[in-house]
């Protein structure tokens, strides 16, 4: 009212006008010093709230849950703040497939107090954060505390977070249950904490793989879980969105492709299965079985496995591959494989010979295995060679193992093989499939019984 009597007191249009913008000088910078005010209490407030999330960050990286309780007791900080904190090996993320992902390495994570302590394995600051509310099924960052206590591998955290009533079929973003974050050995007690307390099997991913827990062991090669998975009702032929069973998994995984290495414990889980009664003749979307699987790797342990427990030797896939094709495909690549023993198994449970007029691709994929040449063309009463042979053989190959190759075109020309070489052919012709199987029974000196179940000699007679 004073200022509205000060605009209005003088008798000239000039007075009033002056009086009005002084009093709108007055008003902005009024206004102007308030919002100074203002904002230098929003940054106090701020700078505080921030020096209070690191206080309690610290709290929970160096297990002091004195200061976290304290924290929380008096209301300074929310117990599911979010933070970003350091996590290289993505411990805490996950993220859903197809997404699109920086080309650069991501290392942080967003993670609540409880997703820290689970991952650090400090339980008493994890048992002080549950006791004040913490939301036990929070995901920031694609994952719950459960999921991260079972990757660690912590049983303690698992238990404290299932009695604090954390979800046992719960997914991440990228699709997993806890259960299929059970994959090593320091987990196994995670697992069995799991299915004990109500975790189900057989629930598949919820993603474009749909695998169950029991394929997941398999691929990692887990035996203990394997066992327990399926005395806890795993199924033992369950499928995965590319109709492949957990044996058929194991055989494909038994190889490690890098180290060119094969895996005891996948041959081991192979076997359990197959006790088991795995179907090993299964086939998935492509008409592959498990025999297809282990002869890709050209696992001579496998294949022998797979024969002995009733594998068909001649079975093909969509494309009309039988598993000796995939053998010879695959020889070159496989610097641990055995391949000749490979063959002489296919060849011993009545697999089919290579079609004559193709024996070239032996020899281009065979070269540098003169022992596997050997199994292939002693399964024949008499193959004739052609030019192509010459030209699948590289002539440095043919120097190191001249004997070899000389006694192979020799053998192979216009004259007949030895009798002894067609009295082998007549008695596996009249066995075919069972040669495996009898010839070990025949009263014959094992030197024959080798001969007979064409184990190489180093040359061709």
């Amino acid at each position: 009212m004073l200022l509205y009597g000060i605009v209005h007191c003088s008798a000239d249009g000039s007075a009033g006008l002056f009086m009005k913008e002084y009093v709108v000088a007055l008003i902005s910078l009024s206004k102007a010093e308030t919002m100074d005010k203002d904002s230098e209490r929003r940054c106090t407030r701020s700078a505080s709230n921030q020096f209070l999330k690191e206080t309690f960050l610290q709290a929970l990286q160096v297990n002091d849950f004195g200061t976290l309780e304290d924290f929380l007791i008096e209301g300074k900080i929310d117990v599911d703040t979010v933070f970003e904190v350091e996590d290289e090996n993505l411990v805490l993320a996950s993220y859903k497939p197809g997404y699109w992902m920086p080309s650069y390495r991501l290392t942080s994570s967003w993670a609540t107090g409880l997703h820290i302590t689970v991952m650090l394995g400090h339980v008493e600051s994890l048992l002080v954060l549950l006791q004040y509310g913490a939301t036990v099924n929070s995901r920031p960052n694609g994952k719950t505390p459960l999921h991260v206590a079972c990757e660690i591998g912590n049983l303690e955290c698992v238990k404290t977070l299932i009695k604090y009533g954390a979800k046992l079929n719960s997914f991440s973003v990228s699709g997993l249950t806890p259960l299929h974050h059970c994959t090593t050995k320091e987990s196994i007690g995670c697992a069995k904490e799991l299915v004990w307390t109500g975790a189900n099997v057989n629930l598949q991913t919820n993603n474009e793989i749909e695998e169950t827990p029991l394929h997941t062991v398999c691929r990692f090669g887990i035996p203990e879980l394997v066992a327990f998975y399926i005395n806890t009702g795993a199924v033992v032929d369950s499928v995965n969105a590319y109709l492949e069973t957990p044996l058929a998994t194991t055989a494909y995984w038994a190889l490690n492709i890098k180290e060119q290495k094969y895996s005891s414990k996948h041959h081991l889980i192979c076997r359990m299965l197959l006790d088991y009664n795995a179907d090993v003749n299964s086939r998935d979307e492509d008409f592959k079985s498990p025999l297809h699987k282990a002869a890709w790797n050209c696992d001579h342990v496998l294949i022998h496995m797979m024969l002995e427990a009733g594998a068909e030797a001649n079975i093909m896939d969509v494309n009309g591959c039988a598993p000796q094709q995939y053998v010879l495909k695959v020889t070159s690549v496989r610097a641990a494989s055995c391949p000749e023993i490979c063959y002489q198994l296919l060849l011993n449970h009545g697999a089919a010979r290579i079609y004559p007029p193709q024996f070239h691709k032996v020899l281009q994929e065979c070269n540098t295995y003169p022992s596997a040449v050997e199994v292939m063309a002693n399964a024949y009463e008499h193959i004739k060679a052609t030019t192509k042979w010459r030209k699948a053989i590289p002539d440095d190959v043919l120097q190191r193992h001249w004997e070899f190759y000389e006694s192979l075109f020799q053998v192979c020309s216009n004259t007949p093989r030895s009798l002894m070489h067609l009295a082998r052919c007549a008695i596996r012709a009249a066995l075919w499939k069972n040669c495996h199987r009898l010839i070990p029974h025949l009263p014959l000196p094992t030197m024959l019984k080798k001969y007979l179940l064409l184990e190489p000699q180093g040359k061709i007679y």
